[in-house]
């Protein structure tokens, strides 16, 4: 598999990453992970070449390093570059010395000495200044001393000014962004990062999924001879971007394993043909849905704490590739472990504070209105007008 250098951290990444959010379950949308089917399916990667591999604290209920250190014992450890993420997002991480606290209970879960790559989990600009009055810095400088972890990471959800003002303070050396055909906002901080010598990992290549389903007929045409979706395409595109290093793939099955090597095995990069095919793909699904959300998150946070853009990735399931129950699935769950912990669309008082920072220009409103609508149908227990 085709490597590249993790910015000017000495580490050579494959440039398909394993990303241990959506292991395989016991129960579908529940979060207890089928452990060895989970190790199964990791060492399978890691045998196919996957050098690269991320999890966080909190994926699958907390569960998902436990599995992965399991995983990385009889010597797949050494083959690897191993993050996790800092839960810096939680209310009670609100003391310098939790940075400490959580780096060791992460140290004992994953059966390790040290972490690679650790990222402060999900920066925003509220979480940036987080950090900052914590001196979070100082207290990673002290466990890179001890030899806990290598290299200081971030991953990201907020505006590129943000973003921007992050990789400009110097204190990382690799950052995790989303980036993917439908959703180009970061492609212009990806090149900053990549200049300033940052390792740039991407999470979201097929879209949230979005890339991913059978397209309708008059998509069929721009499938890859053989395929039944656009996951080949979408890989292609982030891995042709020269400031990329690692593209993660959240992957449940041995199937979605061989799938993703299959991809890496060829000519990786977008054809100029390909190129065009990705450009048409991109027009067709502003053109089957008025809600074309990036997942920007610059609408968030909802006041009223909606969930706006995973309620607009839900409908686009609906809209997009006509898969009304998996969209209702997604809506249901909103609210429950490992899902997003905030409100489904009735919990919207239409105050107005989300449409101006829209980049899309979405009416949020009445999308939110309309996906209630749609995906209702299931009778979620969250609902707050059942």
């Amino acid at each position: 598999m085709e490597k590249r250098k993790l910015g000017n951290t000495g580490i050579e990444t494959s440039i398909l990453g394993f990303g241990c959010m959506r292991l395989p379950t016991i129960k579908v949308g529940e979060n207890a992970i089928k452990h060895d089917e989970a190790i199964k399916i990791i060492r399978k990667g890691i045998d196919g070449g996957i050098n690269y591999v991320d999890s966080a604290y909190n994926y699958h209920a907390d569960e998902s390093e436990i599995v992965l250190g399991k995983a990385l014992k009889d010597g797949y450890r050494e083959k690897v570059t191993l993050a996790t993420k800092a839960p810096v997002w939680k209310a009670e991480y609100n003391k310098p010395e939790h940075f400490e606290e959580y780096l060791d209970e992460q140290l004992k879960k994953l059966q390790v000495d040290t972490i690679d790559v650790y990222l402060l989990h999900a920066l925003n600009e509220a979480r940036w200044k987080k950090i900052q009055d914590l001196k979070l810095y100082e207290r990673a400088e002290v466990a890179k001393k001890e030899g806990k972890i290598k290299h200081l990471a971030f991953s990201f959800h907020d505006k590129p000014e943000i973003l921007k003002e992050i990789i400009d303070s110097s204190y990382f050396e690799v950052m995790l962004v989303q980036y993917n055909a439908l959703d180009t906002v970061n492609e212009e901080m990806i090149k900053y990062a990549h200049v300033k010598g940052i390792g740039v990992v991407i999470m979201g290549p097929v879209g949230g999924g979005r890339l991913s389903g059978n397209p309708p007929k008059d998509m069929q045409n721009l499938l890859t001879e053989g395929r039944t979706n656009f996951t080949d395409l979408a890989l292609k595109f982030v891995w042709t971007n020269p400031n990329v290093s690692v593209a993660l793939s959240g992957m449940g099955s041995e199937e979605m394993v061989d799938d993703n090597l299959a991809v890496t095995s060829g000519d990786y990069k977008l054809t100029e043909k390909e190129m065009k095919n990705v450009k048409i793909i991109t027009e067709k699904f502003k053109k089957l849905t008025d809600n074309i959300c990036t997942g920007c998150n610059y609408c968030m946070p909802c006041p009223n704490e909606v969930e706006i853009s995973f309620i607009f990735e839900s409908l686009i399931y609906h809209d997009v590739y006509g898969d009304l129950e998996q969209a209702k699935i997604y809506y249901s769950k909103i609210g429950e472990p490992d899902w997003p912990p905030g409100e489904n669309a009735t919990a919207c008082i239409e105050c107005g504070e989300c449409e101006p920072k829209c980049p899309q220009k979405i009416p949020i409103i009445d999308q939110l209105k309309k996906a209630h609508k749609v995906l209702s149908q299931l009778g979620s227990s969250r609902s707050k007008d059942n």
